[in-house]
């Protein structure tokens, strides 16, 4: 079972998320895949996450969490938390530094709601911060060095230890995710389902 994380101002209409899904439905995996709008607040998030884990093993099935962005920072904390393998892509490693420059009132990059994103929420984001992971082999990096928005150098340091893929160019949209999913869906436990 996989749970998608999205990022910052996302959805589960990003590009990202869609391609997983669709690679998913095409492969008769549909129902093993999970991905919600998840609430601003960081506190909610992490609840709305942590019942759909609850729920995926009261169903005797085994999440990996897949999280983009601000999703990474999420997947890492419930990673550590649930004992649960996570794929992190260009995970937002220092989000209450760089989520700072945001406080006040922002729009959803796919829905087009407004929010607003308070100093509340950046003292939740250092409530689930981890500052070091325990067991590296639960973890995948992937980053491409072209990122705009965030320093995969961060990320790179952080997961040190962990299968790690960094590739030179691309941005923080992670330009080359389809080429990786298939690979995904078999770190998930899923890979050997193809029709």
């Amino acid at each position: 079972m996989i749970l998608y994380l999205h990022g910052f101002r996302s959805a589960p209409a990003s590009i990202k998320a869609r391609a997983l899904k669709e690679r998913m439905v095409e492969r008769g995996l549909a129902e093993r895949f999970w991905c919600a709008q998840l609430p601003v607040s960081p506190r909610a998030a992490i609840a709305l996450a942590e019942t759909e884990i609850a729920r995926i093993r009261a169903a005797g099935l085994e999440p990996t969490v897949v999280g983009s962005s601000l999703g990474g920072y999420y997947a890492t904390w419930l990673a550590e938390r649930h004992d649960l393998r996570a794929v992190l892509i260009n995970p937002a490693v220092v989000a209450p530094l760089s989520l700072e420059a945001y406080v006040g009132v922002q729009d959803n990059l796919y829905t087009g709601e407004r929010f607003e994103f308070t100093r509340g929420h950046i003292d939740e984001l250092r409530a689930i911060e981890v500052p070091t992971i325990t067991r590296p082999e639960r973890f995948w990096l992937l980053v491409e060095t072209g990122d705009e928005v965030l320093d995969y150098r961060h990320a790179v340091e952080k997961y040190a230890g962990a299968r790690q893929t960094v590739l030179e160019g691309g941005d923080h949209g992670f330009s080359r995710w389809n080429d990786y999913l298939d690979e995904v869906l078999a770190y998930a436990g899923l890979g050997d389902t193809r029709p």
